[in-house]
């Protein structure tokens, strides 16, 4: 991956980019975007419940042969 900054200074802007010879013949995507722009915005995240978070972990068969091992360690 070939990674560079610039800060054009004015709208007509040439670059000219040397590839590795295994670049060579192969597909490359080029993407111009500032530099904040690519970043994803942090959402405020309420705390996840931890029935839910754990929801569709167990079949039911699971989750009842589960249930049954959990109440007869505590038995013991």
């Amino acid at each position: 991956m070939i990674r560079t900054f610039i800060t054009p200074t004015q709208g007509n802007y040439s670059v000219t980019l040397e590839f590795p010879e295994d670049y060579l013949g192969q597909e490359l995507e080029l993407n111009v975007f500032k530099k904040q722009e690519g970043l994803v915005a942090e959402k405020k995240t309420t705390p996840i419940k931890l029935s839910d978070k754990y929801r569709g972990i167990f079949t039911k068969e699971d989750g009842k042969k589960f249930n049954e091992y959990i109440t007869n360690a505590r038995n013991e």
